[in-house]
This record gives structure tokens, sequence and C-alpha cells, in this order.
């Protein structure tokens, strides 16, 4: 038997495939759009169509994200909170701090180290800071989203500062900042730094003293690695990342419908 995990965020739906051993046979992410189901579907048919795997022979399917009441059929639908969880232990054994920023909204999640949570802090109220707030930036820079981690790595100095987080404010800012000829690359720093300061407030609501944990980030704007060098900056300490971070609440929740079919 095979067993299904799905995570619908509003960027995404992401959905990941473990047979009865709980190893990753196949992965999709889709973007989510202004149809979910049909994201849903579509991300479930890739894994299985990879995996050459049919739908009889599924065992079981656990849902997660803030779509995760959508998935027909399933076993249960479990928070991100758990997911993650249970998935970066899977990927990082150890992981004591998850940071998990997503498309959304952005997490701190303090582990146990067997993959348990034990505290979490959450910023779902605003999207500075997320990948929304970085595709609009990227929107104002005129560059591919993909190329903000490159163009990081190219700042020559950290003399520029950006005073705002929300995203309607800092759009202007960065406009206005390309208008008086400050360099792209010094303006994408600049956003990555300010992105690590308010990721930073969150971790310490979990975690006071981040650089003592083995430490982890996870979700899409974990594939910034400029991103990452500045939380981990920020933090003291150096982020792990997984090889595949968008699908680890998908994995998680794969795992979780494997151990709940087996009760």
């Amino acid at each position: 038997m095979y067993f299904l995990g799905v995570d619908i965020g509003s960027l995404s739906c992401d959905a990941v495939l473990v047979d009865e051993g709980g190893r990753p046979l196949a992965w999709s992410v889709v973007p989510t759009g202004a149809r979910n189901v049909e994201a849903i579907a579509a991300a479930r048919a890739q894994v299985l169509e990879q995996a050459g795997v049919a739908e009889a022979d599924l065992g079981g399917v656990v849902s997660t994200g803030y779509g995760r009441a959508r998935v027909e059929g399933r076993l249960a639908a479990v928070t991100e909170i758990t997911c993650h969880a249970r998935g970066i232990e899977a990927q990082l054994p150890g992981t004591r701090l998850l940071v998990d920023i997503g498309g959304q909204d952005s997490k701190a999640i303090l582990l146990d180290g067997s993959g348990r949570v034990v505290e979490f802090a959450m910023n779902d109220k605003c999207a500075a800071g997320t990948g929304r707030f970085l595709e609009a930036m990227a929107r104002a820079l005129q560059v591919e989203l993909t190329r903000l981690g490159e163009l990081d790595a190219r700042a020559a100095g950290r003399s520029l500062t950006l005073s705002s987080m929300c995203t309607v404010f800092a759009e202007s800012e960065v406009v206005s900042l390309i208008a008086e000829g400050a360099e792209v690359p010094e303006i994408v720093n600049a956003l990555h730094r300010a992105i690590a300061a308010r990721t930073q407030a969150l971790v310490r609501r979990v975690a006071p003293d981040a650089a003592t944990l083995g430490a982890a980030m996870s979700g899409g704007v974990a594939r910034n690695a400029g991103v990452v060098r500045a939380i981990g900056a920020a933090l003291g300490c150096v982020l792990q990342v997984p090889p595949e971070p968008d699908t680890v609440g998908a994995l998680g929740a794969a795992l979780i419908a494997r151990e709940r079919a087996a009760s």
C-alpha cells in the first residue's frame, strides 16, 4: 500500500507519496490559483503517475494546510504545525527549531528533538516577509522571483535599510530606492535582512536563544538562499534546508497517513 499527504497552501498545493516503509516515492508542487480543488486533483494525479501507482493502491490520505478540508476521501485533516514537525524530523532528524515561511504566513516551531511540538508561534495576520511579500518585491524590482537569492549574493554592502514591512508601503519604498539610483542587489539584501529581523522576533517567542539549537527552514521561501543566510545570521546559527523544502508539510502528512492507517 501507499500513503499520500497533501498540503494546500495559498501559493501552491504540494503532494508527497510514500510507501509502506515511509520512503518518499514521488512529490509534486502545483500552483494553487483560484481553484484549489483542481490544484489538489492535479498534484494528486502527478505523484501517482510519477510513482506508477493507482488510486486503488492508496492506503490512506491525510491533508494539511489552509485548504485541508477540501481534500475528499481523507483519513484526517491535520494542522500544518504537526505535519511540518513530522516532515522535518524525517528529513533532518534532531531538528529543534523549525522556521517555516510559506505563501501567506510564517511559523517558528520548537521541537523536542524527536519530532514532537513543544511550542510554536505564528504570524498569519500579515503577508510581510512571506512568499506573497517577496513576489510583490520581485515585481517592483522587475526581476524573476527565483533570482533574488543570486542578486543578494552580489550585494557589495549593507548600507540600505527598509523602513516598512507592509507589502504596500515596502513596494513604494523599493520603487523610490530605484528612482534614487540604488543598486538592485543592495535593495534585495535589505529586503532579506528586513525579513530576517521580523523572523527573529517570531523565533524569540518560542526560543530566546536559537543559536544553541539545531535549526532548519522549510517552505517555498527556503529556496531563496539570501533569505536563509539572513535569517541564520540574525539567529546566530546555520539553518539547514531539506532538498525539497516546499514539500515538508506534505511529507509529514503522508507519514501521518501511514501511521493512522496502521492503527
